[in-house]
């Protein structure tokens, strides 16, 4: 479980720098809604980017989804399906 630990905090990571939170990132259980906690559209853009420059994947176009991009949970489970996470 140390594997999906260290992806939660590299996850975390990304989004502190780049979600623009007014909620402390740390804080938020993996499940709950970065939308309701504060992330707009335009982050959730950048949050993209970032998560690709930092897990070298490419998000594909059916992916680009606000479910994809809705919490910790749903940002681990895409990033497993494209393969960043080690086996």
């Amino acid at each position: 479980m140390s594997e999906t630990s260290g992806l939660d905090r590299k996850i975390r990571a990304v989004i502190k720098d780049h979600g623009r939170l007014p909620a402390d990132i740390e804080t938020l259980p993996v499940d709950a809604d970065l939308y309701e906690a504060g992330m707009t559209s335009h982050a959730s853009v950048n949050l993209m980017l970032a998560l690709e420059a930092a897990f070298d994947v490419e998000f594909p176009d059916a992916m680009l989804r606000r479910s994809v991009f809705q919490s910790v949970d749903s940002i681990a489970t895409a990033l497993s399906e494209l393969g960043a996470v080690a086996s």
